[in-house]
C-alpha cells in the first residue's frame, strides 16, 4: 500500500550568506535582487556558474519568458552591486549541448551543486527537490518558496464587477472598458501615464501566478507575445519588436447566462435540442458569442449529453463536467483525433479562424459529432461565406444547418441552410437549373440568400421578394380557368413571365400531360405560355418493385411491363427525387451525367433506401 506524506521543506537555519551560488530558479524568481534591496546580503559575493548563464541563454533563444527574466536579473545584480556592496563573479564552463538537453533530468542542477560544494558557498534556490538534494549532500542551502499566493494581485485591484477589459501600455494613460455588450463605456483608470517598471512588475506577478496557481496556465509562452489564462481572465502581453511598446490587455466575461435568458422561440429551442447538430455562432468581436456558446454547452449538458470544447486559449466559462481541450502539441488536428476516440455528443469549437480549423470542424461534423463553432462575422451570411472555398459547396449544408447571429449580447438572427436543385432566382431558362444552397430565415422560412456556382465563381446572391405584377394575376386567372377542366382545386404559381407551375391532384397528372405530352402541349399553345406540372402531394400512392442497373451512359430502372405508360415518383430516404414515365419496355433511363443521374449514382454508392411509387 502506498502512503502519501507531506513533503518536508529544508531546515531554514540562520546562515551568514558570505558566498552565494544561486541556481536558475532563484535567478528567474528575482530572489537575489530583492535580498540586495532589503540589505540582507550586504558585503556578500555572488558566484554564478556559467552553466546557469548558458541555460538562461538557451531559454531566451527559444523566446521563453523565463530566460529573459533570468538574464535581466543578472544584469540588475551587476548594475546595482556597488550600490549595495555586493560583488558578482562568473565561474566554470558553459554547458554543453548534452547538458542543456538533459537539464530536465537534473544534469544542470547537479553541476550547480558541485560548484557550491567546491566554493564552500551557500546554495540559494527556489526549487524544492534541488534544496532537499543539496541538504542531503551536506551543502549549505537557503530555500525560498517559488510563489506566495496573494489574496489579490495588482491587476485584479483594477477590476470592477462590470469591467469587460483592461488596456495597459507603457507611457500611456491606462483605461478600461466597462458595461456589457452593446453598452460599453471607456473609463480612464488613472491620470498618470503607465510606467514601464510598474507594468513589468505586474507582468512578473502574473507570470508567477500562471506558473504556480492551480487555476492558471500559460497558453502561449513566447517572449514577444505571451497569453496567460488566470481564472476567468485572458491576459495578452506583447513586447517590441512585435508591438511598438510593452502592452498588457486583460479580457474577461462579465455575465454568465443560461439559454433561457436569451428568450428564444420554442421553435428554435426545439431545433437546438432535437435537430441542430452543425451550429455556427457568429457575430462581431465582443458581441457575446462565447457567452452564448457557454450557455449552449450547459444546455446540452443538462440534456444529459457529453460535451467537450476545443479552445485556444481555454477561456469558456463552463461547468467542470465539460472538459476543455487545447491544441495538442500545438495542433487542433491531433486534438480532433483524440476527440473522435472520446466520442462526445457535442463539441464547442471556440474560435474557428484558420483554414485548417474550418476543415477540422467539417471533418468532425461529417464523422457524426454535433459541432458548435464560434466565428467572427459582421453579418450573419458572412459566417457561411467563410466556409466557401474551404469546404465543397454541396457539403456546406451537411456541415452547417443553423446559424445563430449574436450582436450586443442578444440573438439577432437565425438562419437555416438546405441544399436543393433549381433555377436560381432571377434566371428564367430551365436548363440553368443547378444545385444551390438556400439560406432561409429560420422563423418564417423565407429564402434570403442563394449560394451557387456561376462559371468558376461561387456567388452569394440576396433573394429579394418580388411583388407580382398585376398582369400575373390576370394571367393566373386565365391559366386556372384552363386547368380547372382537369382539376378544380389546381394551384398556379408564376416562375417567370414565360413559365408557370401548376400543381394538380396526383391522379390527374397522366390525363393532363396526355400520351407523349400531347394534351399539355395543346394547353400551352392555347395559353401562349410554358406550363410545368407537379403533383400536389409528393406521392403517387402505390409502391412498386424495381431493379437498377448501369448500361453504358445510362442508369436503367426496370419495372414489370404492366406498369408501362404510368408515371413513377422516385424517392431516396423518403426525399422526393424526380418523376418519370415508365416506357413500353418497362424501363426508365436516366443519363449518368445529368443532375438526377448523379443523385441516383450517389444514392446507390451510399446504399441509400430508394423507393418508387405510381
Amino acid at each position: 500500500m502506498i502512503m502519501s506524506r507531506k513533503i518536508r521543506k529544508p531546515k531554514q537555519e540562520k546562515v551568514k550568506l558570505k558566498k552565494i551560488v544561486p541556481d536558475t530558479s532563484a535567478i528567474i524568481n528575482g530572489v537575489l535582487s530583492k535580498m540586495m534591496k532589503d540589505g540582507k546580503i550586504k558585503g556578500s559575493e555572488i558566484i554564478i556558474p556559467k552553466i546557469v548563464m548558458g541555460e538562461l541563454q538557451a531559454q531566451a533563444s527559444r523566446m521563453k519568458e523565463s530566460g529573459f527574466l533570468g538574464l535581466e536579473e543578472i544584469k540588475t545584480i551587476r548594475d546595482s552591486g556597488r550600490k549595495y556592496n555586493v560583488s558578482l563573479k562568473l565561474i566554470g564552463e558553459r554547458p554543453s549541448y548534452n547538458d542543456i538537453m538533459l537539464a530536465k533530468s537534473g544534469r544542470i542542477d547537479s553541476l550547480i551543486q558541485d560548484v557550491a560544494k567546491k566554493e564552500k558557498a551557500t546554495l540559494v534556490t527556489s526549487d524544492l527537490p534541488q534544496a532537499l538534494v543539496a541538504e542531503a549532500e551536506g551543502i549549505a542551502v537557503k530555500y525560498f518558496e517559488s510563489y506566495k499566493k496573494a489574496k489579490k494581485i495588482r491587476l485584479e485591484k483594477l477590476l470592477t464587477k462590470d469591467t469587460m477589459s483592461i488596456h495597459l501600455k507603457e507611457n500611456t494613460i491606462p483605461y478600461a472598458k466597462r458595461g456589457r455588450p452593446g453598452k460599453v463605456e471607456f473609463v480612464k483608470l488613472s491620470k498618470k501615464k503607465m510606467r514601464t517598471k510598474d507594468l513589468e512588475d505586474m507582468i512578473k506577478e502574473l507570470m508567477d501566478a500562471a506558473r504556480y496557481e492551480e487555476d492558471a496556465f500559460i497558453e502561449s509562452g513566447f517572449h514577444n507575445a505571451t497569453v496567460i489564462q488566470l481564472r476567468h481572465m485572458r491576459i495578452a502581453i506583447t513586447r517590441p519588436p512585435f508591438s511598438d511598446g510593452l502592452e498588457l490587455t486583460c479580457v474577461r466575461p462579465v455575465v454568465k447566462l443560461v439559454l433561457d435568458d436569451y428568450k428564444l422561440s420554442e421553435k428554435l429551442k426545439k431545433r437546438l435540442s432535437e435537430r441542430a447538430e452543425g451550429i455556427l455562432i457568429a457575430g462581431p468581436p465582443g458581441s457575446g458569442k462565447s457567452t452564448f456558446a457557454a450557455s449552449l454547452a450547459e444546455f446540452y449538458l443538462k440534456k444529459e449529453k457529453t460535451v467537450k470544447t476545443m479552445e485556444s486559449p481555454r477561456d469558456l466559462d463552463v461547468p467542470p463536467e465539460i472538459t476543455q481541450y487545447a491544441p495538442l502539441e500545438g495542433s487542433f488536428v491531433k486534438t480532433s483525433d483524440i476527440l473522435l476516440l472520446v466520442r462526445p455528443d457535442y463539441t464547442i469549437f471556440d474560435e474557428i479562424r484558420k483554414t485548417k480549423d474550418f476543415q477540422i470542424f467539417s471533418d468532425m461534423r461529417l464523422a457524426g459529432i454535433g459541432m458548435v463553432g464560434v466565428v467572427h462575422a459582421t453579418d450573419p451570411v458572412d459566417a457561411v461565406q467563410r466556409f466557401i472555398g474551404r469546404v465543397e459547396l454541396g457539403v456546406i449544408p451537411h456541415v452547417i444547418d443553423t446559424i445563430v447571429y449574436i450582436k450586443d449580447g442578444n440573438v439577432k438572427k437565425i438562419y437555416s441552410l438546405s441544399l436543393t436543385v433549381k433555377v436560381p432566382n432571377g434566371m428564367t431558362e430551365a436548363d440553368l437549373a443547378r444545385p444551390l444552397v438556400e439560406v432561409k430565415d429560420f422563423e418564417d422560412g423565407k429564402v434570403e440568400y442563394e449560394i451557387y456556382t456561376y462559371g468558376e465563381q461561387t456567388v452569394v446572391v440576396p433573394v429579394k421578394e418580388k411583388r407580382k405584377p398585376p398582369i400575373h394575376k390576370l394571367a393566373a386567372s386565365r391559366v386556372r380557368e384552363e386547368i380547372k377542366k382537369y382539376d378544380s382545386n389546381a394551384e398556379v404559381e408564376f416562375l417567370s413571365d414565360e413559365r408557370v407551375l401548376v400543381r394538380v391532384r396526383n391522379d390527374i397528372i397522366p390525363r393532363l400531360i396526355g400520351k407523349e405530352g400531347k394534351t399539355i402541349k395543346r394547353v400551352e399553345d392555347r395559353l401562349g405560355i410554358s406550363v410545368e406540372v407537379e403533383p400536389m402531394v409528393e406521392s403517387l400512392g402505390k409502391e412498386i418493385d424495381f431493379e437498377v442497373n448501369e448500361t453504358g451512359a445510362y442508369i436503367v430502372l426496370y419495372f414489370d411491363k404492366k406498369h408501362s405508360g404510368e408515371n413513377a415518383n422516385i424517392y431516396v430516404d423518403d426525399e422526393y427525387l424526380f418523376t418519370a414515365t415508365i416506357g413500353r419496355s418497362g424501363q426508365i433511363k436516366v443519363g449518368k451525367n445529368s443532375d438526377v443521374g448523379k443523385n441516383v449514382l450517389r444514392s446507390i454508392a451510399r446504399k441509400k433506401d430508394m423507393k418508387v411509387f405510381i
